[in-house]
């Protein structure tokens, strides 16, 4: 594995840099395999990036987008990861509507919408037997807590390394999640962090031994590579480094 610390002067400049290295990964995914597959993240700071997305003129048709996880409401619902990435990028741009893949959320049992998810994924990627996915990029955020896409500490999601989707768990609150087995297969991973409130979780993600159920981003080390871009408020205690695993 590659890993990569970036440490930015600030979150324009962590909008900026995460641009560049999306169009780079989607550029070069698109030339080696013709098309990229993307999963997204919801959170607050991505959604400057997915704005900026919408005015580059890139090869819309082919790129596949999917999501990282979703909270259990409808898809028009103010905190559905799904609208917020419609409202701030794919509606504006002119890409096929079966190159969009979002997390069904509306079977009433969101088991049954994971599984249902997976099995597109299965469907998709055109998977055999245990066969996993290998996305090109996947976009993911960290909370307070330490957790990512929706893998919370202590939750039983974090455990499950058989699937691809599963239910996590927020106070009682179901998300459709992808599993940690699924986005260690990743070719890239990008991890975009902002604020002072993330510092006390990052020292422990960062630490050289810890609990990866109690700070469950610390379970994310992909096949391929591992980007983690941080403004300064985030990363003032930590340093900018790439080192291969």
């Amino acid at each position: 594995m590659k890993k990569v610390v970036e440490i930015l002067p600030d979150k324009q400049a962590l909008v900026e840099r995460s641009l560049t290295l999306v169009l780079e990964k989607m550029q070069s995914a698109i030339r080696e395999r013709g098309q990229c597959t993307l999963a997204l993240s919801g959170g607050s700071t991505p959604k400057p990036l997915y704005e900026a997305l919408a005015e580059q003129p890139l090869p819309w048709e082919k790129i596949q987008v999917f999501w990282g996880d979703e909270r259990y409401v409808p898809a028009e619902h103010p905190e559905s990861n799904q609208r917020m990435a419609r409202q701030a990028w794919l509606d504006r741009i002119s890409i096929p509507a079966t190159n969009i893949h979002p997390m069904p959320t509306s079977a009433g049992d969101p088991a049954r919408d994971a599984q249902n998810y997976e099995t597109e994924l299965q469907q998709w990627f055109k998977l055999h037997g245990g066969e996993v996915p290998v996305f090109d990029i996947v976009l993911l955020g960290i909370g307070d807590d330490g957790h990512t896409a929706s893998l919370f500490p202590r939750t039983e999601a974090l455990k499950v390394s058989d699937r691809l989707v599963t239910v996590g768990n927020k106070d009682g609150q179901p998300r459709l999640t992808f599993t940690a087995h699924l986005i260690n297969q990743a070719r890239c991973v990008i991890f975009l962090v902002a604020g002072k409130s993330k510092r006390p979780a990052l020292k422990q993600i960062f630490a050289s031994s810890g609990d990866e159920m109690k700070y469950p981003a610390r379970l994310v080390q992909p096949k391929g590579e591992l980007w983690w871009l941080l403004d300064k408020a985030a990363g003032a205690e930590l340093n900018s480094a790439t080192s291969d695993q």
